[in-house]
C-alpha cells in the first residue's frame, strides 16, 4: 500500500479503536478517547480529518442502530440512517475547523470542543473526550475541567507526546486509587426490569406493584426512593391521589419519572410524591432527538413531541437537598451536567428507561459518563434504570 494511503488508513483505524474502547461502558477506559484529537491533528487533508472524526463518532455510538430498531420494532435501516445523521454535527464541526497549520490548531480544536458541548451542535455532542476529566482528575471540579481543556489543546500540537505522558500518569494514579461515587445519605435508587411495559402499562395494578416495591425498599435511614424514567406513566390527579394515599403513615418520598401531557405536546418529567402530596420536580432539558424531541412537527402545524427546556431547572430542591437531575439522553451530552454544576448541587439524580438498548452498551455508557462527571465534581450519585 502506498504511503499516502497507508497513513490515513492507520489514522482512521486508530480513531475507530479509540471510539470503541473509550466508549465501551467502562468508566476507567474513558481516557482512551483522548487519542482522537491526536489522530485528528495528524490528518494531512480535510477529507482525512472528516473520515477520522466519522470513524471515532460512529464507533462510539455503534449501539444506536440496534437500539432504534428495538425502540420502533423495525428493521435496522431507520437506525442506520439516524446513526449517520447524528454524526453530522461531530464530523462537520471537526472537518470545518481542521487546519494543516499547527499554529491555529489548538484554538480551533478548543472551538470545536466548545461547539459540541452546547446547543445547537451539542444536541448530538456525544462522545466528547472532555468527559474523561472525571477519571484523570477526580475531585478537581472546575479546575479539572480547565486541566482537561488545556490538555486537549496540547494534544493537537507538536508537544502531544509530553501531554499524553502526563495524562497517562494521571490515568494510572486514578485507576490505582479509584472509588465509585457514594450514594447520598437518605437516598436509594431502584433498578427495574420491566422492559417496554414501563410507562406504557398504566393500569392500577402496575401502580400497586410499584408502590409495593417502594414500600419494600423504604427504610428509616433511606426514605427517599428514586424510580426510573417513565415509571409513573402519565401524571394525572388520579395517579397522584393513588400514590399519596398509598404513602400515608410512611416517611417515604418517591422521585420518579413520568409524562405530563397537554394539547401542544408533552414533557418528560420527574415527580416528587409523598404522604403530603405530589409535585412536578423537573422538566427534561434535552429529550432524545428524533424519537421524542421533534421540533420540525411545528413547521407543519402538528404537535405531539416532547418539549426541550434547554437551560431550565438545572437544580431542584427536595427537602434539605439540592439535586442535579439527568434523565436518560442528558447523561450522554455535556451541557446539562455542567449547567447543573454551576449551581453546586448536593447530589446527582440519574434516571433512565433503557429497555430498548438491550444488547448494546448504551446504558453502560450513560452510567460511565455520569459516574465520570460525579467523580470530577465529587458529588454523591443515585441511579435508577429500567431495562
Amino acid at each position: 500500500m502506498r504511503r499516502d494511503h497507508f497513513e490515513p488508513t492507520l489514522l482512521i483505524i486508530g480513531a475507530i479503536v479509540a471510539g470503541t474502547i473509550g466508549w465501551s461502558g467502562h468508566v476507567l477506559l474513558l481516557p482512551t478517547a483522548l487519542a482522537f484529537p491526536i489522530l485528528w491533528a495528524r490528518a494531512q487533508t480535510r477529507l482525512v480529518a472528516a473520515l477520522v472524526s466519522a470513524g471515532y463518532f460512529l464507533a462510539a455510538s455503534r449501539g444506536l442502530p440496534q437500539g432504534v430498531a428495538a425502540f420502533y420494532s423495525s428493521d435496522i435501516w431507520p437506525g442506520l440512517l439516524l446513526w449517520l445523521c447524528a454524526s453530522g454535527s461531530f464530523v462537520g464541526v471537526h472537518a470545518v475547523l481542521w487546519t494543516k497549520r499547527s499554529g491555529p490548531r489548538p484554538l480551533r480544536y478548543l472551538v470545536a470542543t466548545a461547539l459540541l458541548a452546547i446547543p445547537p451542535c451539542g444536541i448530538a455532542g456525544w462522545a466528547n473526550p472532555m468527559t474523561s476529566a472525571g477519571v484523570l482528575f477526580p475531585g478537581w471540579g472546575w479546575a479539572g475541567l480547565l486541566a482537561i481543556t488545556a490538555g486537549l489543546m496540547g494534544l493537537v500540537t507538536r508537544m502531544w507526546p509530553a501531554v499524553a505522558i502526563a495524562f497517562a500518569g494521571f490515568w494510572l494514579w486514578s485507576a490505582a486509587t479509584w472509588t465509585e461515587p457514594h450514594l447520598p445519605d437518605g437516598w436509594q435508587g431502584v433498578d427495574l426490569e420491566m422492559g417496554p411495559s414501563l410507562g406504557r402499562d398504566i393500569s392500577i395494578q402496575r401502580h400497586r406493584d410499584l408502590i409495593a416495591t417502594v414500600k419494600g425498599r423504604g427504610a428509616d435511614d433511606r426514605p427517599t426512593i428514586v424510580l426510573p424514567e417513565s415509571a409513573l406513566g402519565f401524571w394525572t390527579p388520579t395517579v397522584e391521589r393513588l400514590w399519596v394515599n398509598a404513602l400515608q403513615d410512611t416517611d417515604i418520598t418517591v422521585v420518579a419519572g413520568a409524562a405530563t401531557v397537554d394539547a401542544a405536546g408533552y414533557d418528560n418529567v420527574l415527580i416528587a410524591v409523598s404522604a403530603t402530596g405530589g409535585r412536578l420536580l423537573y422538566r427534561e432539558r434535552m429529550p432524545v432527538p428524533g424519537s421524542m424531541w421533534q421540533p420540525w412537527q411545528s413547521w407543519f402545524g402538528k404537535s405531539g413531541g416532547a418539549r426541550a427546556h434547554f437551560f431550565a431547572n438545572p437544580v431542584v430542591d427536595l427537602g434539605n437537598a439540592r439535586g442535579a437531575p439527568l434523565i436518560c439522553y442528558e447523561q450522554l451530552v455535556v451541557w446539562p451536567v455542567l449547567q447543573s454544576m454551576l449551581d453546586d448541587p448536593d447530589l446527582i439524580i440519574a434516571v433512565g428507561n433503557g429497555w430498548w438498548t438491550k444488547g448494546t452498551s448504551i446504558v453502560a455508557i450513560q452510567r460511565a459518563s455520569t459516574i465520570a462527571w460525579a467523580r470530577l465534581f465529587a458529588k454523591p450519585l443515585v441511579f435508577s434504570f429500567n431495562t
